[in-house]
């Protein structure tokens, strides 16, 4: 069965870097545009960055030029480096496809602390 497993978030202050890491399985991962959102309490799940099967990339203009999205097709993982993290940024972080028709897997959260 189709299944998403995120890693990589953590506590960090502002100003910090992660890297998240997302390992797909149950489905052709390279025929896929995939993507990471995000949750903050109280607010909707939001798209974050998204990576097509092309590899081209889009970004939402609240992480533009401070997260990039990667994928590697041959370990079915997509990548979610992220830098000159704000506190504004703490949220849970999901991948997904690009248009979020898979089943969701259960985050990992990051906070980011000022």
């Amino acid at each position: 069965q189709v299944q998403l497993v995120e890693s990589g978030g953590g506590l960090v202050q502002a100003g910090g870097s992660l890297r998240l890491s997302c390992v797909a399985s149950g489905f052709t991962f390279v025929n896929f545009n995939m993507a990471w959102y995000r949750q903050a309490p109280g607010k909707q799940r939001e798209l974050v960055a998204r990576i097509h099967n092309t590899e081209d990339t889009m970004y939402a203009d609240a992480v533009k030029g401070r997260f990039s999205i990667s994928r590697d097709n041959a370990e079915n993982t997509v990548y979610l480096q992220m830098n000159s993290l704000k506190p504004e940024d703490t949220a849970v972080y999901y991948c997904n496809s690009g248009t979020a028709i898979l089943p969701w897997g259960q985050g990992t959260q990051v906070t980011v602390s000022s």
